[in-house]
């Protein structure tokens, strides 16, 4: 099997997006994947690291205002096409597979115009424009949330949920090891705060007021920050003076991450919600306010309806994060319920179901 993957932008993107070329080696170990990004994204640099080679595009996306940029965009965009057809040309895939993201529009529209199956796998509960505009293309369309028809023709649907990286399933036998890693003690409560791939300004800012109440508690704080904020980060542990606060640009082994979280605060991306859901954790999310049509505060609302995580908004979260945590650290009872309750809605076989649907496209 020859497959193309395209996307990226984000790790919301990124990692499914693995997890899905893996699970289709898994399947058949002599399958030659391909992926395609965007020039200058954080895919080129991931993706390579996952061990699979990518191509880039010099795409860009459109500003939701008015500005200069958005001139550039029709070149942009004409270029990226051209170049995404001679990929498709040279590299001759069975099937496409895209997982949205600027890379995946030129890449399944140049795939799709020869005669290529395509499949797009949506993360969130409000679809990308990217993939409402592909949706007209594709042969199947995989997607997480219920009511997507929506969007997207009801027949291509298939309901698969959101794929995550393998390891993260197995997150409960790495508790020792995560311990290790992050130098943390194993009688102390541990909350783990993730802003998504690039970090979260508005939890950043939280946190950095609140570094002294979590020390003066006594509880062990794992803080991914984002690469722009890491050296204000870092002078506020230091400033703090304790070892019970680490501060982490990006963390890689989030499996470890979540086997030592008692409690977790994260923006509510397809991703993180996806394995929050996988690992079951009790979870405080704050959902990012500028997200395309606001879809991470739907991507909470959906746990959130069904009492399996709590929710902090943005505009409140310099206010209300720190004191919601420290409750929440300092509640069993409820950290049990909402880890009883975010379970019932994983889907650990999200990346084997995908996987086969691109292995039907292909017989068909």
């Amino acid at each position: 099997m020859r497959i193309i993957i395209s996307g990226g932008g984000t790790g919301g993107h990124i990692y499914p997006a693995i997890a899905i070329a893996n699970e289709l080696k898994r399947l058949d170990a002599t399958t030659d994947i391909l992926f395609v990004g965007a020039e200058g994204k954080m895919e080129m640099e991931k993706v390579p690291r996952a061990g699979y080679p990518i191509e880039g595009l010099p795409v860009v996306g459109i500003k939701r205002e008015l500005t200069l940029e958005n001139l550039i965009f029709p070149v942009k965009l004409g270029q990226s096409l051209f170049r995404a057809r001679q990929i498709v040309r040279t590299f001759r895939p069975d099937a496409a597979v895209g997982v949205g993201g600027y890379a995946s529009g030129p890449l399944l529209l140049a795939a799709s115009m020869a005669g290529v199956p395509t499949l797009i796998q949506e993360q969130n509960s409000y679809a990308g424009l990217t993939n409402k505009v592909l949706a007209r293309w594709a042969e199947r369309i995989c997607v997480a949330y219920p009511g997507m028809e929506a969007f997207f023709p009801a027949a291509k649907i298939r309901m698969t949920g959101n794929p995550v990286r393998s390891d993260i399933q197995f997150a409960d036998q790495q508790v020792s090891a995560g311990q290790q890693l992050f130098g943390l003690e194993a009688t102390r409560p541990t909350l783990l705060v993730i802003g998504g791939s690039q970090g979260a300004r508005t939890i950043n800012e939280a946190m950095e007021a609140g570094l002294t109440q979590f020390v003066d508690a006594g509880i062990q704080v794992v803080w991914q920050t984002g690469s722009a904020f890491i050296e204000r980060a870092r002078k506020a542990v230091a400033t703090v003076g304790s070892s019970l606060v680490k501060a982490y640009d990006f963390i890689y082994d989030m499996d470890k991450a979540y086997a030592v979280a008692d409690a977790v605060v994260s923006r509510a991306g397809a991703l993180s919600v996806s394995e929050l859901c996988l690992v079951g954790r009790p979870a405080i999310l704050v959902p990012f306010p500028a997200a395309a049509e606001d879809h991470q505060t739907k991507n909470a609302m959906a746990l959130v309806d069904r009492d399996a995580a709590l929710l902090v908004r943005d505009q409140a979260a310099r206010t209300d994060l720190i004191p919601a945590a420290l409750a929440l650290l300092n509640n069993p009872a409820q950290r049990q319920q909402l880890r009883t309750a975010i379970k019932t809605l994983a889907r650990p076989d999200a990346a084997r179901e995908i996987a086969e649907e691109v292995v039907n496209l292909m017989k068909r």
